[in-house]
């Protein structure tokens, strides 16, 4: 489990996160959303260890990441969103990463590669962007930590690609193993990611599973634009209107109406939310 308790941390004199609070629990695929500039990547980087907080912890499985013990981080895999790879190709690149976690797997790196559709015999310098994205991503799944961050894992990939992205990562999670996946592309993980994260500046407007949201929040579709809705958006055949479930009826998550209704909507959908 992931516990994070007032936290603080900035770069030089740029604020970035006060006095945030959060937990992440084990076993789901999380999405972590917000706009440019909040914090997304600095909040995984804090997470596995390569940023240390200015005040308050950061404590995963009872380790204090920023001490960087052989035991955490032997557990924990940031996969950013560019990465400098040598002109080598991914087999001897995770060969070389694999000596330090012990759950690595080689035959899973191969079948991973194959589910990807991804050339072994070919050099990352010979790869397309997308075909190197989803390499990087073989190599992080078959090390087999319980906790694996993804940075924009779906920037550069095609459609088709990015299905065979969603299968493999849904496949990967089991009860003990937690993925964050910090995205702009939210229709690309639409129907992996649950629970949501969604960071602001300077805070955390809303850390929740579907079910939860969906207990509070009525997503409606609809020939009209409803004025009393958190937010409404026009679609082919009518609207969307983001309203509060004040009838207790089921409805599907809409990720992108509601990060908008959020935004819009900051204190009223937090405290909605509590």
């Amino acid at each position: 489990m992931i516990k994070i308790n007032n936290l603080d941390f900035a770069y030089k004199n740029t604020q970035v996160f006060r006095r945030i609070s959060l937990e992440f629990e084990k076993g789901n695929i999380y999405g972590l959303l917000g706009e440019n500039g909040v914090g997304k990547t600095t909040l995984l980087k804090l997470i596995c260890g390569l940023q240390k907080p200015q005040h308050g912890s950061v404590i995963v499985d009872g380790f204090t990441p920023s001490m960087r013990e052989p035991e955490f981080l032997q557990n924990v895999y940031f996969l950013p969103e560019e990465v400098i790879t040598e002109d080598t190709t991914p087999e001897k690149f995770i060969q070389k990463t694999g000596v330090f976690y012990p759950r690595y797997d080689y035959e899973l790196f191969n079948q991973l590669m194959k589910e990807l559709e991804v050339d072994l015999s070919k050099k990352f310098n010979e790869l397309s962007h997308g075909q190197k994205k989803k390499a990087l991503l073989a190599c992080a799944m078959s090390l087999q930590t319980d906790y694996l961050f993804l940075d924009e894992p779906t920037n550069g990939l095609d459609i088709p690609s990015k299905a065979l992205f969603r299968k493999v990562i849904s496949q990967y999670c089991s009860d003990e193993t937690t993925v964050i996946i910090s995205t702009h592309q939210v229709k690309d993980v639409e129907n992996l990611i649950d629970p949501i994260v969604i960071l602001d500046k300077d805070d955390v407007l809303l850390n929740a599973s579907f079910s939860k949201i969906t207990e509070k929040i009525f997503f409606e579709y609809g020939p009209e634009r409803l004025d009393n809705a958190y937010y409404t958006e026009m679609l082919p055949g009518g609207y969307i209107n983001v309203m509060r479930n004040v009838n207790n009826e089921e409805s599907n998550v809409n990720i992108e109406a509601l990060f908008n209704a959020v935004m819009k909507n900051k204190e009223t959908i937090k405290n909605l939310m509590k």
